[in-house]
Order: structure tokens, then C-alpha cells, then sequence
């Protein structure tokens, strides 16, 4: 598994960095390096400079920049995960109404930190080299797929859709519509409906279609 500005260069970047916290420096100006350029667009130098460290001093922490890159996503993950969790409450107030702050949480975490969404969806670290970030990848994943087990529950066990199943199609519709509203400049088509309705409606039309409407999640007898 999907989710500032440009100005700290130069002195900007040397007035941030101080022994001891190398390593936020560094993600800092990776995070605004990705604002600015996207997760391709700049170099493990272009990072240290951004900073006000020489080239060399990024090794003291990441052996390379997919490193660098890698915790950028973790930490971001972290983030996500902790706003996935507050959302989704334990299934409070009921599941249908939980599930539906869940989406509301992933589109607001892609609008609000558009640098770590991007670090974590889009700069393509391989996560066999980084079982770290895989792991915080699954963690937020589970928060989905835990609020989908306790939907699929409220079905018996006959007709019950596989909850994973359920948990990825969730997973993907709100990770298109937020990456379908990503773009905040003129490129981007408009389109008539929110990000929010249009998850919201794309979702009930999803969980009707098996049997797991507001009705039925709100009142599992």
C-alpha cells in the first residue's frame, strides 16, 4: 500500500540544522523538495543542500537517498495511520457512520500533506530493502481492514463477503478519488461533486451492491 513549500534552501536550510538534528533537517527538506519537485525530481544533494549540510553529511544517517526517502514515507504512514485511527473510533458511532469518517480521514490526509502522500504512494522505494516501511504501510492498511471485518460482520456467515476483499476495494476508491483531486492547480479537471460526496457515494453504492448498506451496518439483527 496511499497519500509546504520550497523555501528552505540555502541559509533558510543552515538556519533550521544544528548538531543533533540532522536527520529531521533532512527530512524536512525532503518534504519540501517533494512539494516543490515531486519524489523524482531531486538528488540525495539536492536534499543536503536544501538542508545547509555538505553532500557528505546525509551518510552519517541514510546510506543513500532511497533511505532517506523511505523514512520520509514511514514517518508519513505513522502520520496517516494515527489519523485513520482517529477516525475510524473503535466503530463509533456505528460501523456505517465510522467507516464513512475512515474515507473522510484518507482525503483529508492526502489534501493536508500532499509531500508525505506523495512520499508514501508515488517515490517507489522498494520495500523489500525497507521491511520498516512496509510494516508501517500495514499497519494503516489494517485499520481499513479491521473496520471492514466489523462491517462484513454485521451479515451472516453464508452470504458474508470476504473482508479483505471488501477492505482493498474501500482502499482503492479512496485512493483514486484522492489522487484523482491531488492536483491543486490549473491542470486539473473540475469536476461537479467533492471528493467527499464522491467517495461517500461511490462506497454506498459499493456496500449495497453487497447487501452491507447504512440499514444493515447500523443495525446488524
Amino acid at each position: 500500500m496511499s497519500w509546504t513549500g520550497s523555501g528552505h534552501k540555502g541559509g533558510a536550510g543552515r538556519r533550521g540544522y544544528h548538531h543533533g538534528n540532522l536527520r529531521e533537517a533532512l527530512i524536512k527538506a525532503a518534504l519540501d523538495l517533494i512539494a516543490a519537485k515531486g519524489p523524482a525530481g531531486f538528488t540525495f544533494a539536492d536534499a543536503a543542500r536544501a538542508a545547509g549540510v555538505s553532500p557528505a553529511a546525509p551518510y552519517r544517517h541514510f546510506r543513500d537517498r532511497d533511505a532517506l526517502m523511505a523514512d520520509v514515507a514511514r514517518q508519513g504512514f505513522g502520520r496517516f495511520e494515527a489519523f485513520l485511527t482517529n477516525a475510524w473510533n473503535e466503530g463509533r458511532p456505528d460501523t456505517f457512520t465510522a467507516l464513512g469518517n475512515l474515507g473522510k480521514a484518507y482525503l483529508a490526509f492526502a489534501r493536508t500533506e500532499p509531500a508525505y502522500y506523495s512520499a508514501m504512494f508515488e517515490a517507489g522505494v522498494p520495500l523489500d530493502d525497507h521491511p520498516e516501511l512496509r510494516q508501517a504501510g500495514d499497519r494503516a492498511f489494517a485499520i481499513v481492514r479491521n473496520a471492514s471485518e466489523a462491517l462484513c460482520a454485521t451479515l451472516p456467515q453464508p452470504v458474508r463477503p470476504p473482508a479483505l476483499m471488501v477492505a482493498l476495494h474501500i482502499w482503492a476508491l479512496a485512493h483514486g478519488i484522492a489522487s484523482l483531486f491531488a492536483r491543486g492547480d490549473a491542470g486539473r479537471r473540475k469536476l461537479p461533486m467533492s471528493a467527499e460526496d464522491l467517495l461517500e457515494a461511490a462506497v454506498l453504492i459499493y456496500l449495497e451492491g453487497l447487501g452491507l448498506g447504512r440499514e444493515k451496518a447500523s443495525d446488524p439483527r
